[in-house]
């Protein structure tokens, strides 16, 4: 049995990644969120939870949730911390991924959800990279509308992720999301392309 083809979704905040994700789901494609998934490994996962009391202290949980929003205002104001943080999830995450993959390894496509695809070395498990785009100015304003943070707070968050410049030399694809052109349309032609690439292969 041929293995399914794993597909990062990547982008920086705001640049339409969930939105795509929600589409491809709605259409029959598995889609691993790593953000969510890392969450619950946080409120869930024994080992998880006592590296980060260690690390920030037991009241940074309250009772089985931690609290989000008191450690994204520590992290994203230290890079230090967001960086032992990470080193503490990103392992976890992997493992688990690499268990979903397992769990539907008769899919033809799968494809993972990653902010930060490159900085926690994700794409090293996946085949091809689609990076999503879009102006400043949209993103801030798409997270401010979403996440109901100021502007100031999201453009903190854009400063401490790796900027498109340094992403495009390794995205296979790049989706646009701000140019009012239907999302689907365009993945459409990048899912044609990888059929064509996979029964190339299959020729030989």
């Amino acid at each position: 049995m041929n293995q399914p083809l794993i597909i990062g979704i990547t982008g920086g905040i705001g640049s339409g990644k969930s939105t795509l994700a929600r589409k491809l789901r709605s259409q029959g494609y598995l889609v691993y969120d790593c953000d969510r998934e890392a969450k619950k490994l946080q409120d869930e996962n024994p080992f998880v939870r006592q590296k980060i009391q260690d690390l920030f202290g037991k009241g940074i949980y309250d009772e089985e949730r931690l609290r989000r929003k008191e450690l994204a205002k520590i992290v994203f104001k230290n890079p230090d911390l967001l960086k032992k943080l990470n080193e503490i999830v990103h392992p976890f995450v992997k493992e688990d991924f690499k268990s979903w993959i397992n769990q539907h390894f008769s899919e033809k496509f799968l494809f993972i959800e990653s902010a930060i695809l490159f900085e926690s070395s994700f794409n090293e498990l996946v085949d091809k990279i689609i990076l999503m785009t879009a102006s400043e100015d949209v993103r801030i304003k798409r997270v401010v509308k979403r996440d109901g943070i100021s502007m100031e707070e999201v453009k903190d968050r854009i400063m401490r992720q790796l900027p498109d410049s340094e992403k495009i030399p390794y995205a296979d694809y790049i989706i646009h999301s701000d140019d009012g052109k239907p999302l689907l349309e365009k993945m459409q032609i990048i899912l044609n392309d990888l059929q064509k690439q996979i029964k190339a292969v299959e020729k030989r």
